[in-house]
């Protein structure tokens, strides 16, 4: 195969995990810049083009799309996917996924038990914000923040209007969503490929943050999840639209409940902590798309 990833740089852990796999498999990849990347639609039909060259002849794309390329970065994978690239997420899934709102209104919408959350147009609903999501303590949230950022815990209805008015006036819209404080600041990424469970971790915040995300300083560890969490993790894993996604999990007095699914997972902490080779599993998932009889054989 022929793979190409849409990210911005290439030394990250992931992306030379994702290499290392690909070339093991004997397969070709190049990393890259999403944002270096142009399109053309013209009589003659579709292309991609980077660096000045025409993208041509790749059988996969992988996109691993963060904050600052998503956006030209969506358009760029659009565009292999109306030429007939495979794409081992596809662009719908990946948007609704980058949206915590929409995404959990297509949890929900789907069946799967999230977290109360309230959202409003006008800064005089934060009332009703607090209200709808249980009260105070409340976690305020940027719909489209990653890695923790956009992500406050408010102790008090006061300091939650302050909040949610503060970002108003800089027209940032925000959610509201209630507060699990029996998980005590962990949560579990599940990492779901071609519809099955294939890793877990639980992650631990720093103390006196509730926030757990690696990238703010949480500590990975191993852990056993329940059938019903697994079923959990491939149920939201469908509904958003993605072949492959990290599924972050609260454990709440109620039950299990999905606070998020993330299209472009970090490998690191969860293979380090689970031995799994998460990246070969990716590139297996792609050649089983592509290339039914050379994956059985693999």
């Amino acid at each position: 195969m022929k793979i190409a990833v849409l990210a911005r740089k290439g030394g990250q852990y992931t992306h030379t995990r994702i290499r290392q796999a690909a070339h093991a498999r004997g397969h070709s990849i190049e990393i890259v810049n999403a944002l270096r990347c142009h399109l053309a639609i013209t009589d003659d039909g579709l292309s991609v083009h980077h660096e000045g060259r025409p993208m041509a002849g790749f059988d996969a794309v992988i996109p691993l799309l963060n904050p600052a390329t998503a956006e030209h970065g969506m358009t760029i994978l659009r565009q292999f996917e109306m030429m007939g690239v495979f794409s081992l997420n596809r662009s719908a899934g990946v948007a609704c996924a980058r949206n915590k709102l929409h995404c959990l209104q297509v949890l929900a919408g789907n069946g799967v038990a999230v977290p109360a959350t309230a959202f409003a147009h006008q800064r005089d609903k934060a009332e009703d914000m607090i209200r709808l999501t249980g009260g105070a303590p409340t976690v305020i949230k940027v719909p489209e923040g990653r890695q923790g950022i956009g992500v406050a815990l408010a102790d008090s209805a006061r300091s939650a209007r302050s909040v949610i008015e503060a970002f108003a006036a800089v027209k940032q819209k925000v959610m509201t969503q209630e507060f699990i404080a029996e998980a005590g600041g962990t949560d579990i990424r599940v990492v779901v490929i071609g519809g099955k469970v294939f890793a877990a971790m639980k992650r631990s915040g720093q103390p006196g943050d509730f926030r757990s995300n690696l990238h703010r300083g949480g500590m990975p560890e191993a852990v056993d999840i329940s059938t019903q969490e697994s079923a959990m993790a491939i149920k939201a894993t469908q509904a958003v639209g993605l072949n492959v996604c990290g599924v972050d999990i609260l454990r709440s007095r109620r039950g299990s409940l999905v606070i998020e699914v993330n299209s472009t997972p970090g490998l690191e902490g969860i293979e380090s902590v689970s031995g799994k080779d998460i990246a070969g599993a990716i590139i297996g998932f792609l050649e089983a798309q592509l290339r039914p009889t050379s994956a059985a054989a693999a």
